[in-house]
């Protein structure tokens, strides 16, 4: 008992810190940074292609990627997904993991996301859960629907590998770091983006019903002034530009292959684009390209006055109307500049919903005042995030 309690410890610590910068923007929570402006960057433009590239992003591949050996199936994804997350640690952990299951199987819940790629770089099926593909199968068996969960821009493995990549600091020259002392990959970086497409498709080779996207944005804490980026070069100086092309890139290539595909992003931008320029993600952009978004609107993320409320997160029914809210008028913004219905592009928001303490003690009311404030406004799939993978299952329905 005591080593499973150590061990949900440390799945909660390394979560939290594996959540896309789990509190961001420079500050303890979102939206602190209402007046920031673009980082100056250096004027050496130094594009690179994938054709020119100064490593084989195919080794790259080879050398991380394997498929599965079982038989593969795949399950068309839900009208209404109902998703908890889970660890890398967890899903390789039998006797902590089955209690998951057991709870999807017991709830409302039809659907599980599980870490493909942390933000330390570690491939999961490499060491962390060697019996991942056994576990797909056994979730699909169960009619379970599995997402690969991908952080992407924040990887220390690809920086040791290939630190000409990564953000400088001016100062220095030397490998830029985030307040948390972890290096980053220069969002321009094809070669990443290459990598990235490779580790979809062969995450969905493996059996993974969909790809989720997260840390797919510029850096947002740290010294951001003194960030230089040598793949980017000035390119920089319009991150949403730059953020975009990527989303084009990788949902165009994955939709090719009759890959789903989403993209997690910060909850703030869904009420103000005064962030927007640092993040580099634009929710009309997000919701043109990927078939599924996922806005982080954690009550306790946004800062203290946000929605005329001194503790957002004592507050989640108010915090989830305002926030999807805006994350709807959006929508209704996209459709009628795209032509697309209303309601198709309504259907893509799936917000990630908060089932852990911070800002306040989350009871199973709190929980479920999200996913019920959510479903009164038409958003009717959800997930659940929780660092110490412990849900709340008095939030949940039979």
């Amino acid at each position: 008992m005591k080593l499973i309690v150590l061990f949900l410890l440390f799945s909660a610590i390394a979560a939290f810190a594996l959540r896309d910068d789990f509190l961001g923007l420079n500050s303890p929570y979102f939206g602190s940074t209402a007046s920031s402006t673009t980082q100056a960057t250096s004027s050496k433009q130094e594009t690179a292609s994938i054709a020119n590239s100064s490593h084989d992003t195919k080794k790259i591949a080879s050398q991380n990627l394997t498929t599965s050996t079982l038989p593969v199936t795949h399950i068309q994804t839900p009208k209404h997904v109902r998703a908890i997350y889970m660890s890398s640690w967890v899903a390789g952990t039998p006797s902590i993991r089955n209690k998951l299951v057991d709870l999807i199987d017991t709830t409302e819940l039809n659907a599980v996301v599980i870490d493909v790629k942390d933000n330390t770089g570690v491939i999961t099926w490499e060491g962390r859960a060697r019996d991942l593909d056994a576990f797909i199968q056994e979730l699909h068996a169960k009619n379970i629907y599995v997402i690969a969960r991908i952080a992407v821009f924040q990887d220390p493995a690809y920086v040791a590998k290939h630190p000409n990549e990564a953000v400088r600091s001016k100062k220095t020259g030397d490998i830029w770091k985030d307040r948390k002392g972890v290096p980053w990959v220069d969002t321009g970086s094809q070669n990443m983006w290459k990598y990235i497409d490779d580790l979809s498709k062969q995450s969905y080779a493996r059996g993974f019903d969909e790809i989720n996207l997260d840390y797919i944005r510029f850096p947002t804490d740290g010294n951001l002034q003194d960030m230089l980026f040598p793949i980017s070069g000035i390119r920089a100086n319009d991150k949403p530009a730059v953020v975009g092309e990527f989303y084009r890139y990788i949902t165009n290539s994955l939709r090719k292959e009759g890959i789903p595909v989403s993209g997690d992003v910060f909850g703030i931008i869904t009420t103000s684009n005064a962030d927007v320029p640092v993040l580099g993600q634009d929710f009309h952009v997000a919701l043109e390209t990927f078939d599924y978004v996922a806005p982080m609107v954690y009550p306790s993320h946004y800062a203290p006055g946000t929605f005329g409320f001194t503790n957002p997160a004592a507050n989640p029914r108010a915090v989830i109307r305002e926030s999807l809210g805006g994350a709807i008028a959006i929508a209704d913004e996209v459709a009628r500049s795209t032509g697309t219905s209303t309601s198709s592009i309504r259907a893509k928001i799936r917000p990630w919903y908060q089932d852990f303490d911070m800002g306040a003690t989350y009871t199973k009311e709190m929980v479920r005042a999200q996913i019920d404030e959510g479903e009164s406004l038409g958003i009717t799939s959800w997930m659940l995030w929780d660092p110490a993978n412990t849900y709340t299952k008095g939030a949940l329905k039979p």
